[in-house]
């Protein structure tokens, strides 16, 4: 059960040891953060206990990235699977607590980000909508314990992107009184938030650029068979056709104003295939073709900062797999000089485990009854409050 503790303001405050999980869209497993949290909103705290990836089956990882494409899906494989990942994310919850010392009995809550396969707030007819699938209350009842899911159909229902749900996080832990700062997600889909010093809750500022990794991994899958480019190391070696990098960047959603979140619904395998077949027709080697693609994760992240970042930001604070890129990275630090570019974990973050810990502190705050939703971000017309809380049976 959840502990309780006076906070200074005499509000009652929580304490609790949360899971949390996160599936991206590389759709190659699923990161498990267990992570002690007391307080609310900035002030916060908490204690990363343990961390761990759990990865898909090969068969798991193509089932997926078949059924999230219109032309080969089909909804009895989606239900199948909404099913199956629940067993799978709870095994992996069971595995990596025992693997690394972490009590099952000492878990008060489990947050639970899902699988997305499909995400479109705002399309030309009918409803919006965003589906994760990896069903929470069969996850509930699978592990005995409460867990908080579907964080993004809240934000949708009230006119929002529903996307990205990292700048809570990055608000509450991560704002400074007297610097400039953003934070730079790196997972399949790169995000930012912008945080002047001493920025208000509802003036915060946060977008999807656009690709980060998912372009890379799919071409480096199609061509070498390999899951990514380990640490940029073949990018690296090429050099950008800056032909190809301004034919993509061209397209509107670069150009789009913010509020806005994008994914595999517009970086899906057939762009991924016909940036391929575009590479091949300029008669680019492989390393070129990487380091193309590499190029327009790094510039659409710098067009972005450029763009929106209400002027030179301090610090630029990266989390997810792709700080490990070095040419993503190098991109980053030469396109903005004068700003310290670093890793959360000079923070004391993992940044491969930043995403797991963010949808644990989002169950906490649902928990706590705290309304997530960030309208200036998502363009929702209120704070919704995100997620579903589904206790397991009795």
């Amino acid at each position: 059960m959840s502990r309780l503790s006076k906070h200074e303001t005499g509000a009652i405050v929580h304490d609790r040891k949360v899971v949390g999980l996160m599936s991206g869209t590389s759709f190659d497993g699923v990161d498990v953060a267990v992570v002690q949290l007391s307080g609310s909103g900035q002030g916060l705290t908490m204690d990363v206990q343990a961390f761990g990836t759990a990865p898909y089956p090969n068969s798991l990882r193509e089932r997926l990235l078949r059924n999230i494409e219109p032309d080969t899906s089909s909804i009895s494989d989606l239900s199948q699977l909404n099913a199956e990942l629940a067993l799978i994310y709870a095994d992996a919850v069971r595995s990596i607590c025992l693997d690394q010392g972490v009590s099952l009995e000492s878990i008060d809550l489990v947050g639970s980000h899902g699988q997305t396969v499909y995400h479109d707030p705002h399309p030309a007819l009918g409803a919006g909508s965003s589906l994760q699938i990896g069903d929470p209350s069969m996850l509930a009842h699978h592990l005995g314990k409460t867990v908080v899911g579907d964080f993004r159909t809240a934000d949708v229902a009230l006119g929002g992107e529903g996307a990205p749900l990292v700048p809570y996080f990055d608000w509450a832990l991560f704002s400074s009184i007297d610097e400039h700062r953003i934070l730079l997600n790196l997972g399949g889909m790169a995000n930012i938030t912008i945080l002047p010093a001493a920025t208000p809750r509802d003036q915060v500022v946060a977008f999807d650029t656009g690709p980060a990794n998912v372009l890379i991994d799919g071409l480096m899958a199609r061509i070498r068979g390999e899951a990514y480019d380990q640490d940029g190391t073949l990018a690296v070696l090429g050099s950008p056709d800056e032909v190809l990098v301004d034919e993509v960047l061209a397209m509107p959603y670069f150009a789009k104003k913010p509020p806005k979140s994008t994914g595999r619904e517009l970086f899906n395998a057939a762009f991924i295939d016909d940036f391929r077949l575009r590479a091949a027709k300029r008669g680019l080697s492989v390393a070129d073709t990487i380091a193309s693609a590499t190029s327009i994760s790094g510039r659409s992240i710098l067009d972005a900062i450029g763009q929106w970042a209400l002027g030179q930001p301090d610090r630029l604070i990266v989390g997810g797999g792709g700080v490990h890129n070095k040419a993503i990275m190098s991109a980053l630090t030469k396109g903005l000089p004068g700003t310290a570019v670093q890793s959360s974990s000079d923070f004391g973050l993992d940044p491969d485990a930043k995403e797991a810990v963010c949808f644990a502190v989002l169950a906490h705050e649902a928990a706590n009854g705290v309304a997530c939703g960030m309208p200036s971000v998502t363009g929702a017309r209120a704070r919704a409050f995100l997620g579903k809380i589904c206790p397991p049976g009795k």
